[in-house]
């Protein structure tokens, strides 16, 4: 056994002899009110002994003889050297005090054994009073350590979530400008001039866990702008908002899957008279964000799949909030994704 002390730890065996030495002047002041000050005194000097014998017994010989079955052998020799520690041992430290001058016996005892077993009581409780301490303390820690790797793992998960998203809409977007310039159109530098935009959001406004829904409506705005480069007068584009308070904080980028979607699976893939209607709203801090698109004939029997946009955005409300809804609907020709969220339920 290593005989090095750690300092960290030895701090709370001194904290919890600090309530244990309260806890027995408390007793005193009860029942011994007349030699209460120099009870107290007493028991500090036994308080001492208690915390380093309690030190050495929970965290040098109980992990030592957990080790192997070969130290677990060791484990009668150990309680026996423990009881006397507690008796015989405890009796010489209030010796050694008596001698120094630290310690004053209050009462007469017939013989030594009745004295060590005057003081068996107090040196056992202090076991059970340590090792509860310490479990309580233990299992604290070990809470807030399993809170604390939750937490990281959540940050790590929506940060892997937000590398796939970001990609994956700049690629849809650079699809768009892409066709554009094939097609040689004159608003090709609009197209680009927009992207400019978007990119310098994406790169300087989304690096927190909240932004302003003021800031996320601007880059849905410039985003909306830039799929109706690719269209005719044949669109027909809704887009309106009521809210309450244009700070309303709201993680970056939360809304746009939907918008994408609308325009990538459900407008860009109808053949006639193409739609797309988006309603949000803020109002007591209930979030509703209904997008509504044209879509080709489908068949109510069929589910719904998800892409990637989606599926991640659905993965992020689960780590973000504790009571939110979306739900995803396709009639035969219209899509209705609708998206509430109590903001009020933040993790």
């Amino acid at each position: 056994m290593k005989l090095s002390i750690d300092r960290q730890r030895f701090k709370i065996y001194l904290r919890v002899g600090v309530l244990y030495f309260l806890l027995s002047a408390f007793g005193e002041l009860v029942s011994n009110h007349e030699t209460f000050l120099q009870s107290c005194l007493n028991n500090l000097w036994l308080v001492c002994y208690v915390v380093v014998i309690n030190y050495l017994l929970f965290e040098r010989s109980i992990p030592y003889i957990k080790f192997t079955w070969k130290r677990l052998l060791i484990a009668p020799v150990l309680i026996a050297v423990y009881m006397m520690v507690f008796s015989f041992g405890f009796y010489a430290w209030k010796s050694i005090g008596a001698g120094l001058h630290l310690y004053v016996t209050l009462g007469s005892y017939p013989s030594v054994y009745n004295e060590i077993g005057d003081l068996v009581p107090f040196s056992f409780f202090s076991v059970f009073f340590f090792g509860v301490a310490l479990h309580i303390y233990d299992y604290r820690k070990l809470k807030e350590a399993a809170q604390q790797l939750r937490i990281q793992k959540q940050e790590a998960e929506l940060n892997y979530l937000k590398s796939q998203t970001n990609p994956h809409f700049l690629f849809n977007t650079l699809n768009n400008i892409y066709s554009l310039a094939r097609d040689k159109s004159d608003l090709t530098p609009e197209s680009i001039l927009r992207l400019s935009k978007i990119l310098r959001f994406m790169l300087y406004e989304t690096g927190g866990e909240y932004i302003a829904i003021e800031q996320e409506l601007k880059v849905m705005t410039d985003y909306i702008a830039l799929e109706k480069l690719r269209y005719d007068e044949s669109l027909r584009l809704n887009f309106n908002y009521d809210l309450e308070d244009m700070k309303q904080a709201i993680p970056p980028l939360l809304l746009i899957p939907l918008v994408e979607n609308a325009f990538k699976h459900g407008v860009s893939e109808t053949r006639s008279q193409p739609f797309v209607d988006i309603h949000l709203s803020v109002k007591s801090r209930q979030l509703q964000f209904i997008v509504k698109n044209s879509a080709d004939s489908f068949s109510t029997d069929e589910r719904v799949k998800e892409n990637i946009g989606l599926a991640n955005l659905r993965r992020q409300l689960e780590l973000l909030y504790t009571d939110y809804n979306l739900s995803l609907q396709h009639s035969p020709s219209v899509f209705t994704a609708t998206l509430k969220i109590n903001l009020a339920s933040h993790v």
